[in-house]
């Protein structure tokens, strides 16, 4: 299963126009160097679980523990994950032969549909795609009820 996966990749080139832009990384980086705290707490509270949206509910209690999760973790192994956001799995894909689920929500701020979901089911040899209107990058954490569900009904397919 790829759950709300960057792959092939998520970088803005020709040709992949929806993908972030450059700056974005960078802002990533600069967001962990320079104040680890704030940025994760800006992070969950905005893009990763959509409660930057219309009409969105923000959950404390998840915000909170997205926090402890980044604060519990190393400062330089979060710069350094940027470098695998960058990287092309496009080869990768193309060798997987088992039947493979991608989930992906559509308002996903972090990992826009557009910039690597459709290239993702057409690269793999068996893929099939579940999309959820609405739904953020955090959506296995805001939206278990429907995914978890999902995910349990394609293992035991």
């Amino acid at each position: 299963m790829l759950v709300a996966s960057l792959t092939p990749n998520m970088y803005r080139s020709e040709d992949n126009p929806a993908g972030q832009p450059p700056e974005w990384f960078e802002a990533i980086r600069a967001g962990v160097l320079a104040n680890r705290s704030e940025f994760y707490r800006f992070v969950p509270e905005n893009p990763f679980y959509g409660y930057n949206l219309d009409g969105a509910k923000p959950s404390e209690a998840i915000i909170a523990n997205w926090w402890r999760q980044g604060m519990a973790g190393g400062a330089l192994a979060h710069y350094a994950t940027v470098d695998s956001w960058l990287e092309d799995y496009t080869e990768d894909l193309k060798k997987i032969t088992v039947p493979v689920l991608v989930m992906h929500g559509e308002a996903d701020q972090v990992v826009p549909f557009a910039s690597s979901v459709p290239r993702a089911v057409n690269l793999l040899k068996n893929g099939s795609l579940k999309t959820y209107p609405g739904y953020p990058h955090g959506m296995l954490t805001t939206h278990a009820d429907v995914l978890n569900p999902d995910l349990l009904s394609f293992i035991r397919s």
